[in-house]
């Protein structure tokens, strides 16, 4: 397992590259050719963001310092997949202890009911890492924000499958998933709204495939108003 990155946000690391997985040529799908998919999503997704960017940069300092509190660093920031397989710096709030792999792996190591929720959903309903702080700006995704400036520069959007880790391409690729490869990962998405918490990793693959193929303006104004929804009921964890 790699360890977990806790660092303050440094842009000129360089990041390895994963090449995206291998599909036979009758599986794999054109990227849709549509206005909004082409062009459309990532005007808007710019046009957004430099919107709201004022009204949330103050947020995202007031709970920086909050997640600093405990002496550790209060951005957290960690290696996903994007698009075409490509690498990027993600960015979010930390919302966990600072020996957050040593506490996770003697948690697994004593709890084998544990070991197989998190073998199969990658996540855990009770995390033992995650601070009472991190558990509100999860339930409220407000350790999402910083990921406003993934978006500005081309890294994500507003609207796409959820970035995994790198270790855990293996098992996105042993469940089929194509369609996270053609699209820039987004902060919400079908599996945000649809099965967050409630589902396998494996089943993220689905969502993904799902929303390539049905990649429209009406799906993910649909997704926007879903996500407030799930928001406001705070099922994040």
């Amino acid at each position: 397992m790699k360890p977990t990155e806790y660092s303050e946000l440094r842009f000129q690391i360089a990041a390895p590259q994963i090449a995206p997985p291998q599909i036979a040529t009758s599986q794999r799908k054109p990227v849709p050719r549509t206005f909004y998919a082409s062009f459309g999503k990532r005007i808007f997704d710019i046009v957004l963001a430099l919107a709201i960017l004022p009204l949330i940069t103050p947020i995202i300092l007031g709970v920086w310092m909050m997640a600093r509190r405990d002496g550790g660093p209060g951005l957290f920031v960690q290696d996903r997949v994007g698009l075409n397989g490509t690498t990027f710096k993600c960015l979010k709030i930390r919302s966990m202890v600072h020996d957050a792999d040593r506490k996770l792996t003697q948690y697994l190591d004593q709890n084998p009911d544990a070991a197989a929720e998190w073998h199969i959903n990658q996540k855990l309903r009770h995390d033992p890492r995650i601070t009472a702080f991190g558990k509100f700006i999860r339930a409220t995704s407000l350790d999402e924000l910083p990921q406003v400036f993934n978006i500005l520069k081309g890294e994500m959007s507003f609207i796409g499958p959820r970035p995994f880790m790198l270790n855990q391409e293996a098992l996105y690729r042993q469940a089929n998933g194509t369609g996270y490869y053609q699209l820039r990962p987004g902060i919400s998405g079908p599996w945000q709204v649809s099965g967050r918490g409630e589902t396998s990793f494996a089943d993220r693959a689905d969502f993904d495939n799902e929303y390539y193929r049905n990649l429209s303006f009406r799906t993910d104004m649909k997704l926007v108003f879903q996500t407030f929804k799930v928001l406001a009921q705070r099922t994040g964890h």
